[in-house]
């Protein structure tokens, strides 16, 4: 079995929790309230800003001229082109880029992030891609299996999310990262590879808290 087979396996309850989350199962069938995923919008923005740092740790991290070069792809696709997809699709919500740069981090997106970049700065390339990685690999499998029931991909709010997240493209993403987690798990010793699968198995925990988060409106205790 494949390293980042037993990674999944292994954290498969979250895993599934992830997929079968209310907010995840109302953009499939389109009974989710537009105000939550206008929240989670803003909040996805600003955790795009620390992904981005991410894929430059990456490409600090890397030890051929291939992998930095594909983070460095990364990084500037995340903040070039991803990022003004992003706010386009938040402006058909009523966001406005000024809102957008203005918001603040939920604590679970803080959290979140800050364990990521964490991870990244005080660990090796497979650390950074075990941080990464749920995060590409659940969007990729949620956007197939909501692409999968008819009409998902031609709702008129939250159509578009499913089709980008499906899509070809982000699945050469996301296998891209799923090959490179096994290609730098061969030779780790057992200690290695617990660490590793400690790390993806919390940011599969965040990705479910994100979701939550997001279908809960949740901000500060004591926040308007």
């Amino acid at each position: 079995m494949k390293f980042s087979d037993q990674l999944k396996e292994k954290c498969l309850p979250i895993w599934q929790q992830n997929h079968n989350h209310p907010f995840v199962k109302g953009m499939g069938d389109g009974t989710l309230d537009p105000d939550k995923f206008r929240f989670y919008m803003v909040q996805d923005y600003l955790y795009l800003i620390q992904y981005a740092k991410v894929f430059a740790l990456g490409a600090v991290k890397a030890d051929d001229i291939a992998t930095m070069g594909k983070f460095a792809a990364l990084l500037d696709g995340t903040l070039n082109e991803e990022m003004a997809l992003h706010r386009q699709y938040a402006a058909r919500f009523g966001i406005t880029e000024e809102e957008l740069e203005q918001a603040k981090p939920s604590p679970i997106t803080l959290a979140y992030t800050h364990y990521m970049l964490h991870a990244a700065q005080n660990g090796t390339i497979a650390d950074v891609v075990a941080a990464v990685l749920p995060c590409a690999w659940s969007y990729w499998e949620i956007g197939k299996e909501l692409n999968k029931r008819p009409g998902a991909a031609d709702h008129e709010l939250y159509g578009e999310w499913i089709a980008m997240y499906s899509s070809e493209e982000f699945g050469q993403l996301a296998q891209w990262c799923i090959d490179l987690m096994d290609e730098h798990a061969v030779g780790k010793s057992d200690q290695e590879r617990v660490r590793l699968e400690e790390i993806f198995l919390n940011t599969t925990r965040f990705e479910y808290m994100f979701w939550d988060m997001a279908y809960n409106g949740e901000m500060w205790p004591g926040d308007a």
